[in-house]
C-alpha cells in the first residue's frame, strides 16, 4: 500500500474525476505479484468516462514500473473497470541444452556473452569491450548469483580466456576445478596473493598498451582475463583482518590486496582485464567508497530490496517490484533496467563447454600471463598466476612479457633458435638479509606469504641476526626451506 498502490491512487485519482479522499482499496485491485508473468491488474472507472485513457495508461505503467503490458477496457455496464496483463514478458525458462539457444552462444562474440533473454525472447548481453568492462551482480541468498557467473565465465573460457575464481566459500564453482585456464583460490592467503600478481599484470599491461601505442591491436596487450570475486562482502573483510595480522612496521595500513582489486576497477576496457564481482549487499561501506561502485556500469540485480535498487540503479525510477520466479533479474545498464531470464547451464554444460572451445594456448595473445620467471629449483608452472611483490625487471620482462611486435619479428626472424638464457648472478648464501630484500631478489614468493610462513610454519629459518628492529635471515636457508618444503595441490593456499 506504502509504496505502490498510494503512489498510483496519488498519480490518477485526478485525471479519472476522482475525489483525493477516495480509499486506493475501493478501485485500485494490484496484487502483491503483480510484477509476475501471470499476474493481473484491475482498476474500476468512474461511470462518466471523461477521461483520456492514453494519460492514465501512461501514469500507470509510471508509478508500477511496468513494461510489455497491454490494456483491456471495459466501458459497458454498471461497473466499467480496466485489465492491465503482462504479455511481452521473458521466456519463463533458458535452458543452455535447448539446441536454439546452443546455437545462439555459439554465435555470441568473444566480448558479449549471453546473460538471458529478455521479452519477446530478444537476447540481453554485454559487450565488455564496448559498453562495461566489469558486471556487479547483486542478490540475496538463492537468487542465482553464482549461476549468473558460471554462465558467463564458461563462455568465456570457451573463447580461450583465462579466469582466476576467488572464492571465499570455496565450493562455489565446482564445475571449474581443473580446467585449463582457471586459477582457484579458496584461501585468504591465496586470494591476497593472487589479487597483488593481479594488479602488478594490470601495471604491466598498463606499460605494453602505451609502448604499443593508440592503434595497436587490443589482443597484442594481453590474454583476455576474467576475474570472479565471490561473496565480497565477507572477502573485503577477511582481507583486511589478514592484512592486519601480518603487516609490520613501516608497511601501509592498506591492505595491498585491496588496493590492487581498485587499481584493476579503475582501469579501462583497454586492459581487457574484467572483475565479475558478487554481492548480497553492494553497499558503498562493503566495496570501499562508491567510488568503486561506480565502476560497475552493468548491474544484475536479483530478489532485490527497494533499498538496494535505490543504492545500485538509481537512475532508474521508480523501481521495477522484485520478482520470485526462479531465474530472473534485472539486467541495468546505459540507464535501462531489461528484465532477464538468466540462462542456466547445469554443472556438466559448463564445464563441457568451457573445455571444448579455443584452449588457453590457442589464445591470440601474444603477452604471457605469468608474472614472472620461476627459478630452477621450482616445479614447472600449472598456469596458476604466481605472487609477486614487485615488478618485473627489464631482463626478465624482455624474455617472458617482450614487445608483441619486437617479439613477432625475432621469431621470423629465427623460429629455431632457443630463448637467451640470462647468467645466473652470484649470491652470497651467508648474506643476512631482510624478508623484503628475500622476497624481491632470492624467493619467489611475495614478502606477505614470507610473514605468513613465519608465524605459521614451524620450519621457516631462524633469524640470523638484527638491523635495527628488522630480523635478518640467510639467504642460504631461506632457499633450503623453499625448496624442501611440501607442495600444496594446484589452486590451493602455497604456504598454508
Amino acid at each position: 500500500m506504502r509504496e505502490w498502490v498510494q503512489p498510483l491512487h496519488d498519480a490518477i485519482h485526478r485525471p479519472l474525476g476522482l475525489a483525493e479522499q477516495t480509499d486506493p482499496r475501493r478501485y485500485l485491485h494490484v496484487p502483491k505479484n503483480f510484477s509476475d508473468d501471470d499476474a493481473e491488474i484491475r482498476i474500476d472507472l468512474p461511470r462518466h468516462l471523461g477521461f483520456s485513457r492514453d494519460v492514465v495508461a501512461d501514469l500507470i505503467t509510471q508509478k508500477l514500473a511496468l513494461e510489455g503490458v497491454t490494456f483491456d477496457w471495459h466501458p459497458e455496464g454498471r461497473k466499467p473497470y480496466v485489465r492491465v496483463k503482462k504479455t511481452r514478458k521473458p521466456p519463463a525458462k533458458a535452458l543452455f541444452k535447448d539446441p536454439k539457444t546452443r546455437d545462439l552462444v555459439a554465435k555470441a562474440k568473444e566480448s558479449a556473452p549471453i546473460i538471458g533473454f529478455g521479452a519477446g525472447g530478444q537476447i540481453v548481453s554485454v559487450d565488455l569491450d564496448a559498453q562495461s568492462p566489469h558486471i556487479l551482480v547483486n542478490a540475496s541468498t538463492g537468487g542465482g548469483k553464482s549461476v549468473t557467473l558460471r554462465c558467463i565465465a564458461c563462455q568465456m573460457l570457451h573463447h580461450g580466456s583465462r579466469v582466476v575464481v576467488l572464492d571465499t566459500k570455496r565450493i562455489s564453482h565446482p564445475w571449474a576445478h581443473g580446467i585449463d585456464g582457471v586459477t582457484y583460490c579458496r584461501d585468504v592467503a591465496d586470494i591476497h596473493d593472487q589479487l597483488i600478481a593481479l594488479g602488478q599484470e594490470c601495471r604491466r599491461r598498463t606499460q605494453v598498451a602505451d609502448e604499443l601505442g593508440i592503434d595497436a591491436d587490443p589482443k597484442a596487450i594481453g590474454q583476455r582475463l576474467l576475474i570472479l570475486l565471490e561473496e565480497v562482502n565477507a572477502t573485503m573483510k577477511m582481507l583486511a583482518r589478514y592484512w592486519e595480522k601480518i603487516r609490520e612496521s613501516g608497511d601501509p595500513k592498506t591492505s595491498p590486496a585491496l588496493d590492487a582489486l581498485y587499481e584493476i576497477l579503475y582501469m579501462g576496457r583497454q586492459l581487457r582485464m574484467h572483475v565479475l564481482l558478487v554481492a548480497q549487499s553492494a553497499t558503498a561501506r562493503a566495496l570501499g567508497g562508491p567510488e568503486v561502485r561506480e565502476q560497475f556500469s552493468t548491474r544484475i540485480l536479483a530478489r532485490y530490496s527497494v533499498n538496494a535498487w535505490r543504492m545500485l540503479a538509481p537512475e532508474v525510477h521508480p523501481a521495477p517490484k522484485s520478482t520470485k520466479h526462479r531465474g530472473r533479474a534485472q539486467v541495468v545498464s546505459g540507464g535501462f533496467a531489461r528484465e532477464t531470464q538468466i540462462l542456466f547451464f547445469t554443472e556438466a554444460e559448463s564445464r563441457e563447454w568451457a573445455t571444448t572451445g579455443k584452449t588457453v594456448t590457442d589464445s591470440p595473445a601474444t603477452v604471457p600471463v605469468q608474472l614472472h620467471k620461476a627459478p630452477a629449483d621450482t616445479p614447472p608452472s600449472t598456469g596458476e598466476l604466481p605472487p609477486v611483490s614487485e615488478p618485473p625487471t627489464d631482463e626478465v620482462r624482455s624474455a617472458d612479457a617482450r614487445n608483441p611486435a619486437t617479439a613477432s619479428s625475432e621469431l621470423a626472424a629465427d623460429a629455431t633458435a632457443p630463448p637467451a638464457t640470462p647468467a645466473p648472478a652470484v649470491v652470497d648464501e651467508d648474506q643476512a638479509v631482510g624478508l623484503r630484500e628475500a622476497a624481491e631478489h632470492h624467493l619467489p614468493y611475495t614478502v606477505d606469504a614470507l610473514r605468513f610462513a613465519r608465524h605459521k610454519d614451524p620450519t621457516f629459518p631462524r633469524p640470523a641476526g638484527k638491523r635495527g628492529t628488522e630480523l635478518l635471515y640467510r639467504v642460504g636457508d631461506l632457499k633450503r626451506w623453499a625448496r624442501n618444503r611440501p607442495r600444496a595441490a594446484t589452486g590451493t593456499t602455497d604456504l598454508d
